[in-house]
């Protein structure tokens, strides 16, 4: 979104009083930020104080994360790039100059966000965190017998892998009933696997290779021609006229289709995949990745297998317990890194644990702890609300590491909602006063106790508390959990009530997530909204994702008589000069590339003929550019108004419906995926930490969206840790005590009144503080 033209001068700056924060008035212990534009800043200008802890709150789409992610953390990093000769930058990521009059005083930035770990299998929380590399090096001095150096005890190395998973740790069993029906010919459609059509150049390469018969039922095929058929090594052959690789159909399916991700494919490939295929632990090296020489060397009775498997606590304890002078050096650090995961809250995770199955809020911890025995100093560590998937108790656990990092002489610069965390501020900066074209202005800048006292939205809300449900809705039945034992799970047996609001709570790790995405089957009556990521392209957007723009495209096509296509970007209405992407890329080889304004259309991402088309007064690209909430004024009714209306029930109303994907946080992403699920049919919602990145004064909007659901006859199922909701609920079922094997327990089920009054629970105690504040 382009900003105004000329100066906007910042409004509703409110100080303390009793303002204390340091050092703002000596202009070299601050970050000076003038004239900020990125995004939907308006000119705003901040002074920022260093080796202190800032807190930036707004509600979602307030321009937080545009001041503190888009011009701070970007323009440190492209600075810093900078500094590296033409040839290694041609290596780097480009990076442009973030829309800023001037940046002072910067220093290095060091980003601790919510993006998740790649989804690589070959990646761990042990290899992440370099804990892997220190143990394997320990394994290769100490371990007996002695098998060679530190290589030979990695699942990554062909000295050290399982040969027969080759260091995946499973292995995939192909049904191959799924793949084609032995009945038919090749000519006749026998492959079932999508994308592979009669007259398709897959099949083709099985019917003219000269291996197989085009016309002869697969189930009559010679012991030759199935083997062919099946497993056949790649070679070359000529298939009309044109050089192709053939191999087996069994071989060609696992390098095309189930070597991707599975989150990252089409859902009519990802329903063939777990139609045809299941993967199971190696037999071999039981899952542990390692090959048998690895597994036989031990430590104190201990393989590496056997300490990857440990909880991490386990593990700091085990290696606690090692004091061999060869390799002292190292474990100081291996301990302290260990240490350091505990005291983040992550000692329930094991070194085994792949990173792609981190929550958000994991993966962000996990990167904490590079830098907690980090001697770096006045460096800026910027962190993106790193509460999310935290406990009220585990909180302060987090408090006290934003707290260390400041104190050992850095600037600490947090975004973040939850009131625990704003509460620590030495200063804070509140964005708003809405969101998207509502917001983008400084609010208050001062200390907390004048935020509280401010005439602000956060001010106001800061210290808001939901009252208990007084008469808690009565159930319609239950759906019954029986002898769960998924991951830490101790053969739960649970009573989930239907047609009321439940909430699924306990510290992180507990096992609250085992419970339900484990033992509640996703189906035609179950919708499971999770935090897993949207993937998609520049060219996604809210518009294209939930299907809105489909009938946006059919209303104009309707009202000027022209066919449907010309009113998409991605197809015959494109401008042509930048192909509908409304910029123009130019890579400039070893310098940073550059993104510039399509001089065609403008940005538009339309030809100028399609724009002459108007709808109410509109054209397309005026109607891409509203918010959710003007476009859901402009369709009064009919299908775009219903997508539109349950987009802002789940707090998007500022969403500009051509923002891309790939701007969203992962909030946001969230509640795209929920304004979606909200027109299934489905009769139990199943939402994971929904309040993810909402302000305080959105929670309430989204403990309303909840009441209607229930309502209408539904039942939800939330899994949270937000007081609000828990107050909120029919019914608590809180999991503990506390995480890893020590918890996997349901240690209270009944309604919140009865677990405030018992509060013999963490959750317990911390709600009846919450309700009796």
């Amino acid at each position: 979104m382009s900003a105004p033209s000329g100066r906007v001068d910042t409004v509703n700056i409110a100080h303390s009083p009793n303002e204390s924060s340091p050092s703002i008035a000596d202009s070299h212990h601050v970050i000076r930020v003038r004239g900020a534009r990125e995004n939907n800043l308006r000119d705003i200008s901040v002074d920022i104080p260093k080796r202190r802890l800032t807190v930036f709150t707004g509600v979602s789409g307030s321009g937080k994360s545009s001041l503190v992610f888009g011009t701070i953390a970007a323009e440190s990093q492209r600075l810093i790039n900078e500094t590296y000769s033409a040839f290694v930058q041609g290596f780097m990521p480009s990076l442009g100059r973030p829309d800023v009059d001037s940046l002072e005083n910067l220093s290095a930035a060091i980003i601790v966000d919510q993006e998740r770990m790649g989804a690589n299998s070959r990646s761990t929380v042990g290899t992440a965190t370099d804990v892997n590399a220190m143990l394997r090096i320990v394994f290769s001095r100490l371990g007996e017998p002695h098998i060679g150096p530190s290589f030979y005890y990695g699942f990554n190395a062909p000295e050290g892998m399982c040969p027969r998973c080759e260091g995946l740790g499973h292995v995939t069993d192909i049904d191959l009933a799924e793949l084609f029906d032995d009945s038919k010919s090749l000519s006749e459609g026998a492959i079932t696997i999508p994308g592979y059509n009669v007259d398709g150049w897959m099949v083709r390469g099985f019917t003219e290779s000269g291996f197989v018969p085009a016309d002869v039922p697969i189930k009559d095929f010679t012991e030759q021609q199935r083997q062919d058929f099946l497993y056949k090594e790649p070679v070359k052959v000529a298939v009309s006229g044109f050089n192709m690789t053939y191999e087996g159909l069994v071989p060609k399916v696992q390098k095309s289709i189930l070597s991707k991700d599975k989150d990252s494919v089409q859902p009519h490939i990802r329903a063939f995949i777990d139609r045809a295929v299941t993967f199971q632990p190696c037999p071999e090296c039981e899952g542990t990745r390692l090959n048998e020489a690895a597994r036989s060397s031990k430590i104190n009775g201990k393989s590496i297998a056997d300490c990857s498997r440990m909880q991490v606590s386990d593990l700091a304890e085990f290696i606690r317990g090692i004091s061999d002078p060869q390799v002292g050096p190292l474990l100081a650090p291996l301990q302290q890194t260990l240490d350091s995961l505990v005291e983040i809250g992550l000692g329930y995770l094991s070194l085994d644990r792949t990173s792609g199955s981190l929550s958000g809020g994991e993966a962000q911890r996990v990167k904490m702890v590079r830098h907690l025995g980090s001697s770096l100093t006045d460096v800026s560590y910027i962190f993106d609300e790193p509460t999310i998937g935290l406990h009220p108790h585990d909180i302060e656990r987090m408090n006290n590491l934003l707290r260390r990092l400041r104190d050992k002489g850095n600037t600490v610069l947090v975004v973040e909602h939850k009131p625990e965390t704003i509460a620590i501020a030495d200063h804070v900066i509140d964005l708003g006063p809405r969101a998207g074209v509502g917001g983008g202005t400084i609010q208050y800048e001062g200390t907390v106790d004048g935020l509280r006292s401010s005439d602000t939205l956060t001010g106001r809300h800061l210290d808001d508390r939901v009252r208990l449900r007084e008469t808690p809705r009565t159930h319609q039945g239950y759906l019954e959990i029986r002898g769960a034992t998924r991951h830490n799970l101790k053969n739960v047996d649970v009573d989930i009530p239907l047609g009321v609001l439940t909430v699924v709570t306990g510290v992180a790790g507990s096992g609250k997530s085992s419970l339900i995405h484990g033992s509640i089957p996703r189906g035609e009556n179950v919708v499971t909204v999770d935090q897993s990521a949207i993937r998609g392209s520049r060219r996604s957007n809210p518009a294209t994702y939930t299907g809105l723009l489909d009938p946006i495209r059919t209303a104009f096509a309707k009202a000027n008589g022209v066919k449907p296509a010309l009113f998409s970007a991605n197809s015959e209405g494109a401008c042509p000069n930048c192909n509908g992407n409304g910029v123009i890329y130019t890579d400039l080889a070893m310098m940073a590339g550059v993104a510039t304004v399509c001089e065609a259309c403008g940005g538009k991402r339309f030809q100028p003929q399609v724009l002459e088309y108007t709808l109410n007064g509109k054209n397309i690209a005026e109607v891409l550019a509203m918010s959710v909430a003007e476009a859901e004024e402009f369709f009064g009714s009919g299908p775009a108004h219903a997508i539109l209306t349950r987009m802002a029930d789940v707090g998007l109303g500022y969403l500009s419906l051509g923002q891309p994907l790939t701007t969203l946080s992962g909030g946001e992403r969230q509640r795209l995926k929920l304004a979606i699920h909200m027109a299934d049919k489905g009769g139990i919602y199943v939402l994971d930490e929904p309040t993810t990145g909402l302000h305080l004064a959105d929670v309430e909007h989204m403990l309303g969206l909840f009441d209607r659901l229930v309502d209408s006859g539904k039942t939800v199922i939330v899994i949270e840790h937000h007081q609000a909701v828990m107050a909120h609920a029919d019914w608590i079922i809180d999991i503990g005590p506390g995480a890893g094997h020590d918890g996997g327990s349901v240690v209270f089920e009944g309604t919140p009144q009865e677990l405030v009054a018992t509060a013999t629970t963490l959750t317990g105690k911390h709600l009846k503080d919450y309700v009796g504040g």
